[in-house]
């Protein structure tokens, strides 16, 4: 039986999972930090474990509705791209959400936005599933964009 090594040093597909990967971020940050900062900003008083929760589920909703606009932009239909949106690894965008918000907790306490930890957010959110997403790519050839 031969066995094959997988190949972790492919250049092209390293910035083509990364160009995902920023997608995925961008489009999880606008539900996750919106639904933080309207109750940072509006004082509303609910436990943080809650308001954790509300956040990845906001942060996965605008990322398949940001990866449905672009996949649109792109030549799909609408459900194609909704289809495709919401078919996209779960794992890696469940990933990302957990660890930004596991990262606010323990460097805020949770569920507070300031100017410093936006930037370790978005660091530690994009690097968690990038290794995933290039594997998903050169292992299957399943992309989102």
């Amino acid at each position: 039986m031969t066995q094959t090594t997988f190949n972790w040093k492919c250049k092209h597909t390293w910035k083509k999972s990364a160009k995902n990967t920023l997608w995925c971020v961008i489009g999880c940050a606008i539900g996750d930090f919106g639904t933080i900062f309207f109750f940072q900003i509006n004082q509303i008083l609910f436990p943080v474990l809650a308001i954790m929760i509300l956040a990845i589920i906001n942060g996965l909703i605008t990322s398949i509705l940001l990866e449905t606009v672009i996949l649109i932009r792109q030549g799909f239909s609408f459900y194609g791209a909704l289809k495709t949106a919401s078919g996209m690894s779960l794992i890696s965008m469940l990933s990302m959400e957990i660890t930004m918000n596991t990262t606010d907790y323990v460097l805020t306490g949770g569920a507070i936005l300031t100017w410093w930890v936006i930037p370790i957010m978005l660091i530690v959110g994009f690097l968690t599933p990038w290794p995933y997403n290039y594997w998903r790519l050169k292992k299957y050839g399943i992309n989102c964009h």
